[in-house]
């Protein structure tokens, strides 16, 4: 009795173990560099739109581009690259951008890395989580705050009294305001299985 016990212990171990498994160095090298284009391009796609916004209709429009239009850029570059693909901050505006465990851990390792003088466009993090037999590949890549983002997410010095309305009625909660220039805003966050 005692030999079955061992015998099927070892038998999942070793069948847990090979589902979840670590890739390569280059492997994971390569599922980063797949993650950065991503996130790049969801951060090319909503900075455009927002621009645009700001200069046709004004900043307080931007909230709606935040708000609507953000998380259907963020579907299509998911279904793009075949990933998952989200915001997340410590202060959020958005309930569905509160960080999970591992996010939390990635976003206080970048305020760290922008602490000790990273440039904001380098600031990443990622690793390869095993939970359940499952494994996978996550990415963070920093959203710091430019002089742009103050209208909407800085001081209430810095944000215009409509900004100001129209915060507190779309988003009535909201805690993603008194940054300064050049803190970590949040990040875009990227979780694909393996």
């Amino acid at each position: 009795m005692h030999t079955k016990t061992i015998v099927l212990s070892s038998l999942c171990a070793l069948l847990l173990g090979a589902c979840a498994t670590t890739p390569s160095p280059e492997k994971q090298a390569a599922m980063q560099d797949d993650a950065r284009k991503a996130a790049g391009s969801l951060m090319k796609q909503l900075g455009g739109t927002l621009k645009t916004t700001i200069q046709e209709k004004g900043p307080a429009e931007a909230i709606v581009v935040c708000k609507e239009k953000a998380p259907a850029i963020a579907r299509s570059v998911a279904e793009t690259h075949g990933i998952q693909v989200k915001r997340v901050t410590f202060k959020s505006r958005n309930p569905n951008s509160v960080p999970d465990a591992w996010e939390t851990q990635a976003l206080k390792a970048m305020e760290k890395q922008l602490a000790e003088g990273a440039r904001p466009d380098t600031v990443e993090y990622s690793g390869v989580v095993h939970k359940g037999g499952k494994s996978t590949f996550r990415y963070t890549k920093a959203l710091v705050m430019q002089e742009v983002c103050m209208t909407c997410h800085g001081t209430p010095e810095t944000i215009p009294p409509a900004v100001q309305a129209r915060l507190a009625t779309e988003y009535p909660n909201d805690k993603a305001t008194g940054y300064l220039p050049n803190m970590l805003r949040g990040a875009i966050s990227i979780q694909r299985p393996l």
